[in-house]
């Protein structure tokens, strides 16, 4: 087994990176969010055509996320001063006010399994941790697809609720206040 495998269930890998986030250059450390659930969006590069429909999406969703006490992070391999201009130039990442991280050496996107080194930009990459910093979902995939913020939501919503009431698992397409399953239990007289 490759040594450098994501693996859900365990920690996520740490860093420190510097982020363009309201206005300013901040360092963002990945275990000062312990405690909170944290989605890390990777994504292509700024001044792109998909990238701003994504963070738009998810820039007009943050306060819903933030209510989930989720704490978004963006990662690119830009730099914090292209995050910067990108920001100024488009209205839609204007709206943008979740941490936009700077990997311009690649090195989360090659810890998260993102990075097309060929390329030096990241494939988009979702991942969500939960407050003790486990990996407890992720999909990467080409970067010709767009991705959904009512789905991800969801996700974290399950994942949520799978945390809070141990031995319930959510069925597909779940929301809540819909049925869920209960492992064993559900089974017995139907086999």
């Amino acid at each position: 087994m490759d040594e450098n495998k994501l693996v859900i269930g365990s920690p996520a890998p740490l860093f420190e990176a510097k982020a363009y986030h309201n206005g300013k250059i901040v360092d963002v450390k990945l275990k000062e969010y312990k405690g909170k659930w944290v989605v890390l969006f990777f994504y292509p590069a700024d001044f792109t055509f998909i990238c701003p429909t994504e963070l738009g999406e998810l820039a007009e969703n943050y306060e819903d996320l933030k209510k989930l006490k989720v704490e978004l992070l963006s990662v690119s391999t830009d730099t914090v001063y292209t995050h910067a201009a990108w920001a100024t130039h488009s209205p839609m990442v204007a709206k943008v006010k979740f941490p936009m991280l700077a990997d311009p050496a690649a090195q989360i996107c090659t810890d998260y399994g993102t990075i097309i080194p060929q390329e030096g930009i990241s494939l988009r990459g979702t991942f969500i941790i939960d407050p003790d910093g486990v990996l407890k979902a992720f999909e990467i995939h080409d970067n010709s697809i767009g991705r959904s913020t009512e789905e991800l939501v969801r996700k974290i919503k399950a994942a949520q609720f799978v945390r809070e009431h141990g031995g319930e698992v959510c069925p597909a397409s779940w929301q809540p206040g819909k049925k869920t399953l209960k492992p064993g239990l559900d089974l017995v007289g139907k086999i």
